[in-house]
């Protein structure tokens, strides 16, 4: 199972946010994430319950920072709050993503260790590709880590059906024998009947 990313960002960023999902394609092509924004909504679906419905299922969940992000009311009072909540519940990674410089300090996301390194804003790089490709192997590094607890939290479920598939097999053919030994029982018990064969009672005592 692929770990989901999810793209919290002001619609100012889209270019920014459209080059960062670039750089992840190769993640994506190898089946090791899963990303989501919300230009994906599909027409005639609800925006915000489709947003929450990510929000709340998301692995890793990317907070592209600038200063339209911390002038969005959604951006903060929705997803900013929620990512924190479950983020220190240990149910989803937060990462923030500084794109533009602005004055982030003091946020709730600001004593999380973000991206790019140093946590110098992505436009101010010589190299922008160079920035991206920072934040990508970042990402990369934690997709990697949550896919391996993943399939170790995994693992004791597969070994539980393993189990119960093997006791069911042992059952089927602890079943299947005293089946067996019933119509053989049955099968003995009619030849003694009929006379087919005949049952000396003085070899038995001698058993």
């Amino acid at each position: 199972m692929s770990i989901t990313v999810f793209f919290s960002y002001a619609h100012e960023d889209e270019s920014l946010r459209d080059k960062l999902a670039n750089h992840l394609s190769i993640l994506k092509r190898l089946g090791k994430i899963e990303a989501w924004h919300d230009r994906q909504i599909l027409p005639s679906n609800e925006w915000d319950k489709q947003i929450n419905t990510h929000l709340e299922t998301a692995n890793i969940i990317l907070l592209l920072i600038s200063d339209d992000f911390l002038a969005s009311d959604y951006c903060w009072d929705v997803e900013v709050n929620r990512a924190m909540v479950r983020h220190e519940a240990k149910e989803a990674c937060v990462i923030p993503i500084i794109l533009r410089p602005c004055d982030w300090q003091g946020a709730p996301f600001g004593k999380l260790q973000g991206l790019p390194r140093d946590m110098r804003p992505v436009t101010t790089w010589d190299n922008i590709d160079s920035a991206f490709t920072d934040i990508a192997k970042g990402i990369r590094r934690l997709a990697e880590e949550l896919g391996k607890l993943q399939s170790e939290a995994e693992l004791p479920t597969l070994q539980n059906r393993a189990y119960s598939a093997e006791s069911s097999i042992n059952q089927s053919d602890s079943i299947a024998a005293q089946n067996t030994l019933n119509i053989s029982n049955s099968s003995i018990t009619n030849m003694v009947v009929t006379g087919s064969i005949h049952y000396n009672e003085g070899d038995a005592k001698k058993e």
